[in-house]
This record gives C-alpha cells, sequence and structure tokens, in this order.
C-alpha cells in the first residue's frame, strides 16, 4: 500500500518537508539493518484526536534501542512530542505514526558504534493493514515454513528492522500461497507469532496465547486485549501452543497496532470454527474500539488527547 505523503516530517530534531529527510547510502542501517522502530496509532474519538498508548510505545522504543546499546539523542518526552507534531503540524487526522532510531553514516564496518543515531517520525494515513474488509469477514492464513529466531540469537523482544527479514519470508510465501498472511512457528515447533501481529486462539471459552519465551514481540495491542478480556471475565492462558490447536480453535484472531484485531476464518485451508468471525472476536473488538467512540471508558489512561494548531516555522536539518 502506497504511502499518502504528508508535507512534513520531524527529523533528527526538525520538522522539515518529507522529501528533505535522507540519509546516506551507506548509513549502518541500510547493510546491517540497525534500526529500531515503532508503530502508533493516532484514532477519531467521540472526544477530538488521540493517539493510543503512546508513553508505552516511546518507552518500548526506548527499550529495543537499548537491548542495541544505541543511545538515542533525544528524550522521550522529546520524542511523545515529536509524535504529537507530526500530527498537528500536518493536519492529519486518524493516521499511523512512525518513529524510527537507525545508526547512519560514517564506518562501513559491522561494529555500530562509530555510527551516529539518527531519528526520524512520520505520520501519514494508513487504513486497515490486511486490506478494508479484514476487520467483519477475517482472513485466511498458512502455517509458514519459516521459523522464528531461536533464543540467544536475534532478540525478538526488540522491535528493530532487521527482525522483520523474517517477517517478508513469512508474509512473501503467505502471499504466494495465496493467503492474506502468515503464521510462523518457533524453533521448537509451537506457535510464535504472524509477520507482523500476535496470535488468540479461543477454545472451550479460554484464550490462548504464546508466551514471551516464543520467539513474539509482546505487542502493545496484545496486552491491552488480555486487559479488556480479563475485565469481561475472559480467562486468559500464555503459554506454549502446538501447531494442531490451530486447527481445533473455535475461534483465532490476529492483533497488531497496524492490524488491530483481525479475525481468522481458515488456517491451511482447514475452515476455523464457522468460518468467519466469532461472537468472542466480535465482543473484543467492540471493546477495543469502543475506546475510541466512548463506549468503552478508557480506565487504563490509554487514549493521550492531541488538538490541531496552526502549522509552525519550519527549520531545515
Amino acid at each position: 500500500m502506497a504511502i499518502k505523503q504528508p508535507e512534513l516530517i520531524w527529523f533528527n530534531g526538525n520538522l522539515v518537508h518529507w522529501h528533505d529527510a535522507k540519509v546516506h547510502v551507506l548509513s549502518h542501517a541500510i547493510h546491517y539493518g540497525s534500526s529500531v522502530f515503532e508503530g502508533i496509532r493516532c484514532y477519531e474519538t467521540n472526544d477530538g484526536l488521540a493517539i493510543f498508548r503512546l508513553r508505552d510505545h516511546v518507552k518500548r522504543l526506548f527499550d529495543s534501542a537499548k537491548i542495541y546499546r544505541m543511545e538515542l539523542p533525544f528524550t522521550l518526552e522529546s520524542l511523545e512530542q515529536a509524535c504529537r507534531d507530526v500530527i498537528t503540524e500536518n493536519r492529519l487526522t486518524a493516521s499511523y505514526i512512525r518513529p524510527v532510531a537507525f545508526r547512519g553514516y560514517n564506518s562501513i564496518g559491522v561494529m555500530p558504534f562509530d555510527n551516529p543515531v539518527e531519528v526520524a517520525v512520520a505520520a501519514f494515513e494508513w487504513g486497515a493493514y490486511l486490506g478494508e474488509d479484514s476487520l467483519a469477514q477475517g482472513v485466511d492464513v498458512g502455517v509458514s515454513s519459516w521459523n522464528r529466531s531461536a533464543p540467544n540469537t536475534i532478540p525478538t523482544g526488540a522491535k528493530a528492522g532487521g527482525n522483520y527479514l523474517s517477517s517478508q519470508l513469512v508474509v512473501e510465501e503467505a502471499r504466494r500461497h495465496g493467503y492474506a498472511e502468515g503464521i510462523a512457528l518457533d524453533t521448537q515447533g509451537y506457535i510464535s507469532e504472524g509477520s507482523g501481529e500476535n496470535i488468540f486462539l479461543l477454545r472451550n471459552g479460554k484464550l490462548y496465547t504464546p508466551p514471551a519465551t516464543a520467539a513474539i514481540l509482546p505487542g502493545l495491542t496484545r496486552d491491552s486485549i488480555i486487559t479488556l478480556a480479563e475485565a469481561q471475565g475472559i480467562s486468559v492462558v500464555e503459554t506454549n501452543i502446538a501447531r494442531e490447536a490451530l486447527y481445533l480453535a473455535d475461534e483465532i484472531f490476529m492483533t497488531g497496532t497496524a492490524a488491530e484485531i483481525v479475525p481468522v476464518r481458515s488456517v491451511d485451508g482447514q475452515i476455523i470454527g464457522a468460518g468467519c468471525r466469532g461472537p468472542v472476536t466480535e465482543q473484543l473488538q467492540s471493546l477495543f474500539f469502543g475506546l475510541f467512540d466512548g463506549t468503552t471508558p478508557d480506565e487504563w489512561g490509554w487514549l493521550e488527547r492531541i488538538y490541531l494548531k496552526q502549522p509552525c516555522e519550519l527549520y531545515s536539518a
């Protein structure tokens, strides 16, 4: 899906025109994948614009950077403000925010520390990640031949650019086989995650989801759904899940900032439940999206209101 480009992007502390946010082709990140990033959504709510779990996302960016000993040259608060600014200065409404920190240009070797850390924050309109009908109609998925990384190889708890080489293999294979998304297993053969989503299975009234030790990125939408489900008295079990459990599930759905909450109607051609969005999935979708229309009280302080203002003066990077 092509990016609908706004006018401005935040780059190394300044708002610049979109096409002026440039990096050198010999930047370390381009050659060695040395970047960390976040995906954050801004929603139109019944009380204006709100960014969903802004502080948690930016904290995770800093956590990912810490794992790779990448010292960010900005404070957490300044990057939160940058996320607000790319919305307000571009006069966006519902949109997707992408902060990214990466090793820039200086040396060509693998050793990263000689290369400066650069930071950018972009925002742009982005609809449903797996298709406009996916939230209601669900998607067909397939188990991938590609496994997730083994423990003590690449830290999957970091949202790092290099990790998504694995995701590219998973989703490319899935699309080639006619599926909307792929599901990767961990090196022990247990269910891990999709190329960009966490997974939940409903069986006999309980929700099951892979644990952090199954080579997943512990998603913030995943965490939100666990919180919302438990508040409704739905038991959530984090445990290793065998592949065949996918075929026997009453319902399956996937979660992520981009995907939001997407039902799975089939796995490897096996129909899940009735082959459509199940009642628990629909209930959790309603609770989640109810945060934005006011039908679900924001008891956890997840929504940060932002307000449009007059465009500010531009500076060169």
